[in-house]
């Protein structure tokens, strides 16, 4: 027996068929920008003459488990202005994002398994400015809320599978994916593949600064890929001693041509960190007053 499909029907497809539309060809829109090939955030640290110190991966991995286990017990929350570039799905760099976020980590309990949860505000690039997401392991049923800029799509908070289609549009990856603490677990799980490596040599940069705070600059390069997994030649880590915290990563691939330079893969960057400043609920809560989402 065929369905007879009402007038009124009919409109509600189409009005669902047009959102899904906006928002699909949106996020399109957003993934296929292209940043100049000539950019200057897209070169390796040029470190001259500067001093160094001949370490190696196994040091470096030392650092890290370090690191993780000092802000396990000390990282309750933090805020930062993240900036990050990276690869899309179809291998092409994007422009930089630089994002106000707020965080809190799993570590700010006992046991280390408190829910994350994170708030992010888009400054650039200007086609982004003024979104906002809120996602926690603990909130809305998995999902992330959103809020969009646009005439359309910024009157309504929209909620996004993180690992969806439209959420993963020009990332590489998901929104529970993002901090430092994750970062460092994924440098980690990186590094402990070249532990002992005889392609790998590492060096320290001990004067090296970032947003006016001494840092160490560690360069990893590897001198030739031993397999596909060898997703890069060159990697570049910013630690800072103080406070433990790894404050940046970037990887290169491999030069088109044996005397060209690394292509940058992806970068993330967090300035200006202010650790255990008392997140509280209302910080991921999109009825916050100092939000702009839509009422929901």
């Amino acid at each position: 027996m065929a369905t007879t499909v009402t007038p009124i029907q009919k409109k509600k497809i189409f009005a669902v068929c047009f959102v899904v539309g906006m928002v699909g060809g949106y996020y399109y829109y957003q993934s296929i920008q292209k940043v100049p090939e000539n950019s200057a955030t897209t070169a390796p640290t040029d470190t001259g003459q500067t001093a160094n110190v001949v370490v190696t991966m196994a040091d470096v991995l030392d650092k890290a488990e370090a690191a993780r286990k000092y802000l396990s017990e000390n990282l309750n929350d933090y805020t930062a202005r993240f900036v990050k570039q990276e690869l899309d799905s179809n291998g092409v760099l994007g422009p930089e994002s630089e994002i106000q976020m707020k965080v809190q980590t799993r570590c700010r309990n006992e046991n280390n398994d408190a829910p994350m949860r994170v708030y992010l505000a888009f400054q650039s690039p200007q086609s982004l400015k003024g979104r906002e997401v809120i996602w926690g392991a603990d909130l809305f049923d998995g999902t992330m809320a959103v809020h969009e800029v646009g005439m359309l799509l910024g009157l309504k908070t929209l909620w996004l599978d993180p690992n969806g289609f439209l959420a993963m549009q020009g990332q590489q990856y998901p929104v529970s994916e993002i901090g430092i603490m994750k970062l460092i677990d994924k440098l980690i799980e990186r590094g402990e593949k070249d532990r002992d490596n005889p392609d790998i040599s590492v060096k320290i940069i001990t004067d090296h600064e970032l947003d006016g705070r001494p840092t160490h600059l560690i360069q990893i390069k590897r001198k030739k890929p031993s397999n596909e997994d060898d997703d890069f030649s060159l990697a570049e880590i910013i630690l800072d001693p103080e406070r433990q915290l790894i404050l940046c990563y970037r990887a290169f691939g491999w030069p088109d041509e044996p005397d060209g330079k690394p292509i940058l893969r992806e970068s993330y960057t967090y300035h200006d960190v202010k650790t255990n400043v008392g997140l509280t609920d209302a910080d991921f809560d999109p009825k916050n007053p100092e939000y702009n989402f839509p009422a929901l």
